[in-house]
């Protein structure tokens, strides 16, 4: 949720989260169009293995992330935005932030590498 004040203007979060609104919109109008997940991405995407849906109030992705711009490390582990598309096989999915391309699923046991 989003707070904002009538008659004041957009304010930073608000015109933050339309823009990443928009860049989730123009990829879901895109793959309509039946252009390819690693055609859509401008830098190496980050790589969530070890992943699974999570059981949010949203669907997420939870999993061991590599290559992160905002979380760095090597299996690192974290949880996603909101997740809006998921490839039929399983190799991409994108978040109201961003795409990751999907490694190995988890076993029900945990996310250990």
């Amino acid at each position: 949720m989003l707070l904002f004040n009538e008659g004041c203007g957009a304010g930073e979060q608000l015109t933050a989260e339309t823009a990443r609104m928009r860049a989730l919109l123009s990829d879901m109008e895109r793959i309509l169009e039946g252009v390819l997940p690693e055609t859509l991405v401008s830098e190496e995407p980050p790589l969530l293995d070890r992943w699974l849906l999570g059981n949010t109030l949203t669907p997420a992705l939870v999993g061991l992330s590599t290559g992160h711009p905002a979380l760095p490390g090597t299996n690192r582990p974290i949880a996603t935005s909101q997740v809006f598309l998921m490839s039929a096989d399983m190799n991409w999915a994108r978040t109201l932030s961003r795409w990751y391309r999907l490694g190995r699923p988890a076993e029900r046991s945990g996310l250990d590498a």
